[in-house]
């Protein structure tokens, strides 16, 4: 039997928002041939939503979204005239991203290029002009700029995964960035200077990474440090197959920070997701796990985990519509797949407001727990990168409860019958409640607990 300990008398820290996720909810405001997952969103309470990739789903807005090459089209134009800009697209984007709640975080540059042809990866002619072009994005969506908005857009990220391929790597493989590396953080450089001395009080950060632990980064870090470059946050990526190697890469990627002096520098991971691997057989196992029940738990776990680590932000690639979206049926985005639920159990979490101790004595058993005004919460999962294995018997004890009243207990499950629905109920009289559950292979739990009317 594996236990799960949890002491609601053993704080952690407030509640993070680990349950964020790239691109936004299908929704337009038109009714006419409407499918859309606006209120799944909000149900789930999805606080930040990341812009990188919206531009390859036409429903969001197509090429004509998002992405800088996109807003301002032709770079011999004034980037000082609202005329040069055309942002009427990326508008309805975010309008609906604040509709239903969820506040874009903004990924500045372009989306990945897989194509023979680069067009929004290529080097920008003018670092300082590009920077300038970016401001003007800024200022129309935070300060009403060209007849734009006020929106509370705090994140601003230069680029997406400039290190993706080697400096004398051939063309076609520069799928992010067309550039050298030095090159790459001259326009760091530059842009963040530039739009920090504009906006002090906004996030401007970068450059999303495909993996923090690297000489790449180490490169980055040390021209930042170097030059005084802004680095309000630092964000990076990982795809793994188990939760755990997430965990210990968030723990070395806050070391890094660290040990370049950016003691403030916020970590963020904005793409993660399960991935055996990049090719053949290995990527459609990998696709098909992402939107399955293994997958669920994958996002569970992770998520649990993250809670508890040195990270500010957790991001999920991607709740677009496309094939790495676990969350939401491709063609009918108002359907809900397993890798939903995870997010919306989370959230009952989060709103809590503060964490606490969880601790289990099995790796495959990941658990996090959360108090508040409105009660207590427990969401577990089991979890091993296999297909299949015996179901586990998980004691959950439950320590510090109210003892001056009866508690009542409430199991929510998420397995291959279940859709996070209510399977049981119970009330305990006591400080300490020991619980006992069966966790088939990739099931998840969230267990509540508040007073229960007499």
């Amino acid at each position: 039997m594996f236990n799960v300990k949890v002491d609601f008398a053993k704080p952690t820290g407030a509640m993070k928002p680990m349950h964020a996720v790239n691109n936004g909810p299908v929704y337009k405001f038109t009714v006419d041939q409407r499918i859309t997952n606006i209120d799944a969103f909000r149900d789930a309470g999805i606080p930040y939503a990341r812009t990188h990739d919206a531009s390859f789903y036409s429903n969001y807005g197509g090429e004509h979204t998002i992405d800088v090459h996109a807003i301002f089209k032709d770079f011999s134009k004034d980037e000082n005239d609202p005329a040069s800009y055309d942002f009427v697209l990326t508008d309805e984007y975010l309008k609906v991203m604040i509709f239903a709640g969820v506040e874009p975080f903004y990924r500045l540059g372009s989306k990945i290029e897989h194509w023979p042809k680069k067009y929004g990866t290529l080097v920008p002619p003018d670092f300082g002009k590009w920077a300038r072009i970016c401001e003007h994005i800024i200022r129309h969506y935070t300060e009403g700029w060209a007849d734009g908005f006020k929106y509370d857009i705090r994140y601003w990220e230069i680029w997406n995964e400039p290190d993706g391929a080697a400096d004398d790597a051939p063309y076609v493989d520069k799928k992010c960035w067309g550039g050298t590396r030095l090159q790459f953080c001259e326009l760091y450089d530059i842009a963040a200077k530039h739009l920090k001395s504009c906006f002090p009080h906004l996030m401007i950060g970068g450059p999303a990474v495909c993996y923090p632990i690297k000489d790449w980064v180490n490169f980055f870090l040390g021209y930042c440090r170097e030059h005084k470059s802004p680095l309000d946050f630092f964000s990076w990526h990982q795809y793994a197959r188990n939760p755990r190697d997430i965990e210990r890469t968030e723990k070395l990627a806050r070391e890094l920070l660290d040990s370049y002096g950016f003691i403030e520098t916020e970590s963020i991971l904005n793409e993660w997701n399960y991935v055996k691997g990049w090719t053949g057989d290995d990527w459609l196992y990998s696709l098909r796990t992402e939107k399955n029940l293994k997958g669920s738990s994958f996002i569970a776990g992770t998520i649990a985990l993250s809670q508890y680590q040195p990270l500010d932000l957790l991001m999920y690639y991607d709740a677009r519509p496309c094939a790495m979206n676990g969350m939401f049926c491709t063609d009918f985005v108002c359907d809900k797949l397993k890798g939903y639920y995870p997010f919306w159990m989370f959230n009952k979490l989060f709103k809590l407001g503060e964490s606490f101790e969880s601790l289990s004595d099995d790796k495959s058993i990941m658990s996090c727990a959360a108090a508040g005004a409105e009660g207590k919460a427990v969401m577990l999962t089991y979890y091993r990168d296999e297909d299949e294995a015996e179901a586990a018997a998980v004691k959950l004890t439950l320590g510090n409860l109210s003892c001056d009243k009866p508690t009542k207990i409430s199991f929510y499950l998420l397995d291959a019958a279940h859709d996070a629905e209510l399977v049981r109920e119970e009330t305990v009289n006591c400080l300490t409640a020991e619980l006992y559950l069966k966790l088939d292979l990739f099931s998840t739990y969230l267990v509540t607990a508040e007073p229960a009317e007499l």
